[in-house]
C-alpha cells in the first residue's frame, strides 16, 4: 500500500482521535460521540499506524503528525493519571512480540550469528577437547572450573559472593555490557553488532563445551538452564537492534543516512528495551534460582525447557491482533 493509499484509508480515524485530543478534560468522555472505553484501542492503532509509516519509509510529514498523536495519546491517556505502568503492560503484552515478529529476518539473522557458534564448537570440543587452548587460557580455564566445582556451596561467576544480592548486581552488570555491545556495535555498519555476536557465541560454545566433556554435567547445565532462554534470546535480540542500525547507513533508501538512521533507531530502540528487560530477568533467575545446590538439577532442567517453550509460545502468538491490522493495511 502506497503513501496515498495508507493515508486515505485512516484519516477518518486521525482525525476522530485529534478531535478527541483537542477537546477540554471534562468533554473527552463524549466527544465524537465514542464509549470512552474505546480511545485505548484507538491510541493503540495510531501508534501502529506510526510503526507502519517508520517502517515503510513514508514521508516525513506524515511520521511526525503521527508521532504527535502517539505522544499526545500515551500523556492523555496514561500520563494524566500516572499510569505508565499500563504503557508497560501492553508493550509486554502485544508490543514486543508483534515487533518481534515483524523484525523476524534481522531476529533470526542475529539469533544464527549467535547460536551457531555456539553450537558449533559444543560439538568440536566434544570430539577434540584440546581445540578450547586457541580460544581460552590455562588460567581462564582454570577458572570457570572453579566457579563450577561440584563441591561449591554456590554456583556461576560470582559463587564467592557474600550475597546473592550482590551476585544480582553482578549479573545485571554482565548482561548489561554483552546487550550494549551487540547493539552499539550496529553504529560500525553492522560490523561491531556481527564480531561481538559470534565472538559471544563462541566463549560461551567454549566454556560449556569444555565443562561438558570435563563431566560437569549437572553443575553447569544445572546452573545455565534455568536462565539461557532469557538471556540469550535478550542478546540476540540486541544484536538485531544492532543490525538494524548497521542496515539503515548501508543501505539508506530514499533518505539519508542520517535520517535513514533516525527512523531506524525508532524500532531497535523499542527492541533494544524488551532485549533490556529479558537480561534483567535472566540477572534475577541466575542470582536467585541457577546459583542454588539444593535443587535437583531435573527440576532446573525442567524449568529452562519450560521457559524455552513459553518464549516461543510468546513471540509467535502474542499480539495477534496487531498482525491482524497489519496485513489489513
Amino acid at each position: 500500500m502506497n503513501q496515498a493509499q495508507f493515508e486515505a484509508r485512516h484519516a477518518a480515524e486521525w482525525r476522530d482521535f485529534e478531535s478527541w485530543l483537542d477537546a477540554p478534560g471534562a468533554r473527552k468522555e463524549a466527544a465524537a460521540g465514542v464509549n470512552p472505553r474505546h480511545w485505548p484501542h484507538r491510541y493503540r492503532a495510531v501508534a501502529h499506524h506510526l510503526a507502519l509509516a517508520h517502517d515503510r519509509a513514508y514521508g516525513p510529514e506524515l511520521v511526525d503528525r503521527l508521532q504527535s498523536l502517539a505522544l499526545r495519546g500515551h500523556q492523555a491517556l496514561y500520563g494524566s493519571r500516572g499510569n505508565a505502568m499500563a504503557a508497560v503492560i501492553e508493550f509486554i503484552g502485544s508490543g514486543f512480540p508483534a515487533l518481534v515478529r515483524r523484525e523476524s529476518t534481522l531476529i533470526l539473522t542475529a539469533i544464527a550469528l549467535l547460536f551457531v557458534p555456539l553450537l558449533g564448537l559444543i560439538a568440536i570440543l566434544l570430539r577434540w577437547p584440546d581445540f578450547v587452548h586457541y580460544l581460552a587460557s590455562p588460567e581462564q580455564l582454570l577458572q570457570y572450573e572453579a566457579m563450577y566445582a561440584p563441591a561449591n556451596r554456590a554456583l556461576g561467576p560470582q559463587h564467592k559472593a557474600e550475597s546473592q544480592l550482590a551476585m544480582f548486581g553482578y549479573y545485571i552488570w554482565n548482561n548489561v555490557r554483552i546487550d550494549f555491545q551487540c547493539f552499539a556495535g550496529g553504529l560500525l555498519f553492522g560490523v561491531g553488532a556481527i564480531f561481538f555476536m559470534i565472538y559471544n557465541g563462541l566463549m560461551i560454545g567454549a566454556v560449556a563445551g569444555h565443562l561438558t566433556q570435563l563431566g560437569y554435567i549437572s553443575t553447569f547445565w544445572g546452573f545455565v538452564a534455568g536462565h539461557s532462554s532469557w538471556e540469550l534470546l535478550g542478546a540476540a535480540i540486541s544484536g538485531a537492534a544492532g543490525l538494524k542500525i548497521g542496515w539503515a547507513l548501508i543501505a539508506p533508501g530514499p533518505h539519508t543516512r542520517m535520517a535513514s538512521l533516525k527512523i531506524a533507531s525508532r524500532t531497535a530502540v523499542r527492541l533494544l528495551y524488551g532485549a533490556a528487560g529479558m537480561t534483567t530477568c535472566a540477572a534475577f533467575i541466575e542470582a536467585f534460582w541457577s546459583s542454588l545446590r539444593n535443587l535437583p538439577v531435573e527440576l532446573k532442567v525442567t524449568v529452562g525447557i519450560v521457559f524455552w517453550a513459553l518464549f516461543l509460545a510468546y513471540f509467535l502468538f502474542a499480539g495477534r491482533d496487531r498482525d491482524a491490522a497489519s496485513h489489513a493495511d
